[in-house]
């Protein structure tokens, strides 16, 4: 059965045998992912991350399908079912649908009007009948009539044997495969308003009487959908055009025009509506689902990839606050390793007094902790916060940034939170967390549930584990892209580095608590339970600055030293001597070191590490303002142009957070002036844009932005005071623009209304 998987494997997946063996061979093993891709090139033929995975989860499918298959098979023995050519089919199926089509009609049943029929012995005039020979059934038919039996007439022993035929229609394996193709391409979801619930169900209003084809329709609506028939506002179908699947019915099980061929097609019709369809529209419902989960889950991924990536500002000495009006914003400041040195409340919205103090707080704390960075959580009061800061004279090297603040909650009534801070209050274990976020986005969400971010798209109404895992390889892969610091990083960051987990992670910690810091990767190995297995997959994706080996700050996997101590000597020179020298580096010919384990893709990598030693792949860090002028949704007029960050990706556009406490939403038709089909080849997760402002909802809180280079609506733009991207004057673009008499048509805010 492998082979047939590696044969499968290579027809779905267009990879050569020998990568996809490997693959499977590694994951055996117990090699991760990012090391198979980072480490075994020369194995895998230079397969990415994407590709693996892809291989794996493919074979997981194949390895699940084969259990289901297993079971069948000792089922269908046990029964004594299993023949010959009936084993040979299961053997074959190479989908759950087939297989389950050839179990069907040997599954055990509860007592259905079939089972009742036979047991009332009406099976061999459903025989007759079936058959469709020139006969009349009503004549046959009364031969079969007991009222011991509870068949009192002809007719009521011609509708039992009907049901029968019912049942095996239903089970008939080409009949199902060729309803299934047709509900596959042809059935339409639709979905109606259940009577009553038009105010209740206001926000899917657009749903209320609504059909596409099932085939094509997109992941959010399908979930939107769902969600209400949840919700008990809608009900839900999915069925193609009954006439033709009622035809192809016809077509193969009715063989004429006589009697009983008449009865057959009556059977036929019973069914299709009374089996065939239900058990098909499940069966659709289910595969609709999963693709909308599969295409919601890769939205959520592809965010929150980017926003793991995000540009860390670095080790800075930082002063974090959690704003807030009534009880004050929570103020804390943090050295250059993320290490809690002060905290205290200010209240900068208060009174004359309160401002005063509040000011004389934060000049005097940046001035004691020579504070280089001041981040302001975007929460309630982070534009006024923003504000306050900015007016004090702090220097010129000190910047303020505003910091999304998503999930810090989450974080700080978390029990790593309680662990690391047991003594403090939950809103300052917050403001630490908007702090550290600043300094390294990737180590401070990796505590984090991903699913508290909020990038996602209808993200608790997808299968849960997927989504679960999904997120979990992103999250794996961003921390072993990046690379660890084994001496300052935290036991949840260490736990998604290759072969380790939460026991190694915190034996690490413990390690490094107990003995100090590590000076070589060679330590690890005296970590309690991290043998070399684990040492194998994780020490490349760990860094040791300033240790004993310049190499153990590198991506370069220990098993390759020897191979980089030979270019030293050959050269006559030191290993600090390559890491530094790009003359030395370019005299090296990789051919001559080139072995039965170690290829060119490997000494390629090895190479670029000499020249770039633990490099960063993520962008540098770059300072951002929102609008100077523009502290809530009053303050919009359309056709204004404002800068922007993307905060979530969906399929049917991007939400961008123009400083207002409450995000815009560019549609998918408006975030280019060309054509777009993924929102995400054009913007991504925490990317700085500038839009256009097209309409304001001030009752609903809706916003509606362009990213197009001119809006096409006809109005004149204006632009917020310091915006020189055209001729208008400040004080012409201060002044207030009348709006066209034609209302605007805001064709998305019942889009907006679905993400809320």
């Amino acid at each position: 059965m492998k082979r047939l998987h590696l044969d499968r494997l290579v027809q779905e997946l267009d990879f050569k045998a020998y990568q996809i063996e490997a693959v499977l061979t590694l994951l055996s093993e117990g090699a991760t992912v990012p090391f198979i891709a980072r480490y075994r090139k020369e194995a895998t033929g230079s397969l990415d991350e994407v590709a693996i995975t892809a291989i794996r989860d493919h074979h997981r499918r194949l390895e699940d399908l084969d259990e289901r298959r297993r079971a069948i098979l000792q089922s269908l023995e046990k029964n004594g079912h299993l023949g010959p050519e009936l084993e040979a089919k299961i053997m074959a199926a190479d989908s759950m649908a087939t297989l389950e089509d050839l179990y069907l009609p040997y599954r055990p049943k509860r007592r259905t009007k079939g089972t009742v029929a036979r047991e009332k012995g009406l099976e061999p005039l459903a025989l007759v009948i079936f058959g469709q020979k020139e006969i009349d059934p009503a004549m046959e038919a009364r031969a079969f009539v007991d009222p011991q039996k509870s068949v009192s007439s002809p007719e009521q022993a011609l509708e039992g044997a009907r049901h029968i035929i019912a049942e095996w229609i239903n089970e008939n394996e080409q009949a199902r495969a060729a309803l299934r193709e047709l509900f596959r391409k042809q059935a339409i979801l639709s979905s109606k308003v259940l009577p009553g619930k038009e105010k209740e169900g206001a926000k899917f209003k657009d749903y209320f009487q609504w059909q596409e084809p099932a085939a094509t329709a997109p992941s959010h609506r399908v979930l939107a959908i769902r969600r209400a028939e949840q919700e008990n506002i809608l009900s839900m179908s999915i069925q193609p055009p009954e006439e033709k699947a009622l035809r192809i019915l016809k077509e193969m099980f009715v063989k004429g025009d006589g009697p009983a061929g008449a009865q057959v097609e009556i059977a036929v019709v019973d069914a299709y509506k009374r089996l065939m369809s239900r058990s098909l529209e499940t069966e659709m419902r289910l595969e609709v689902k999963q693709r909308a989960d599969s295409e919601a889950i890769a939205v959520f991924s592809e965010n929150l990839r980017h926003l793991l990536l995000a540009p860390p500002l670095g080790a800075k000495r930082v002063m974090a606050i959690d704003p807030g009006f009534r009880t004050g914003c929570k103020l804390v400041c943090l050295d250059r390793q993320g290490k809690l040195l002060a905290h205290e409340t200010i209240y900068p919205h208060g009174s004359e007094e309160q401002l005063r103090r509040a000011a004389e707080s934060v000049k005097h704390l940046c001035a004691s902790h020579r504070i280089e960075a001041i981040a302001v959580g975007n929460g309630t009061a982070g534009r006024e916060t923003m504000a306050f800061i900015k007016q004090l004279d702090l220097g010129p090297a000190v910047i303020v940034v505003m910091v999304d603040e998503s999930g810090a909650s989450i974080y700080s009534a978390s029990e790593a939170a309680r662990e690391e801070f047991p003594d403090l209050d939950l809103t300052v274990r917050g403001a630490i967390s908007i702090g550290r976020r600043l300094m390294d986005p990737l180590a401070e969400l990796v505590k984090i549930d991903p699913k508290s971010i909020g990038v996602g798209q209808y993200q608790h109404d997808v299968d849960q584990q997927a989504l679960k895992a999904a997120l979990d390889d992103v999250v794996v892969s961003c921390v072993n892209a990046v690379g660890v610091e084994v001496n300052r990083a935290s036991a949840q960051l260490l736990t998604y580095v290759s072969g380790l987990g939460p026991s190694l992670a915190r034996n690490i910690v413990s390690w490094r608590n107990e003995h100090g810091r590590f000076v070589n990767r060679r330590q690890l190995l005296e970590v309690p339970r991290l043998g070399p297995k684990a040492f194998e997959q994780a020490a490349g994706f760990l860094r040791i600055k300033d240790g004993d080996n310049p190499l153990d700050a590198s991506a370069v996997h220990p098993e390759s030293y020897p191979i980089v101590e030979a270019m030293a000597a050959d050269l006559g020179c030191r290993v600090q001597d390559l890491l530094a020298d790009e003359n030395l580096r370019r005299q090296i010919r990789l051919e001559r070191y080139v072995n039965d384990k170690i290829g060119l893709p490997t000494l390629r990598d090895i190479m670029e590490e000499l020249a770039k030693p633990g490099r960063d792949p993520r962008k540098s860090f770059e300072e951002f303002s929102f609008a100077a002028h523009v502290n809530s949704m009053e303050d919009l007029r359309p056709g204004m142009r404002l800068p922007g960050i993307v905060t979530n990706v969906t399929r049917f556009g991007a939400f961008v957070d123009i400083g207002i406490h409450q995000d815009g939403l560019v549609h998918i038709s408006q975030l280019a002036d060309r054509f777009v089909k993924d929102p995400s080849e054009v913007v991504r997760v925490h990317q700085k844009v500038r839009v256009t402002v097209l309409d304001i909802d001030l009752e609903r809180k809706r916003i509606s932005l362009s990213m197009k280079s001119a809006p096409r609506d006809g109005r004149p733009q204006t632009r917020e005071r310091g915006d020189r991207s055209g001729s208008r004057s400040p004080q012409a673009s201060a002044r207030p623009q009348r709006r066209q008499k034609r209302p605007f048509n805001n064709p998305f805010a019942e889009l907006m209304d679905k993400l809320s």
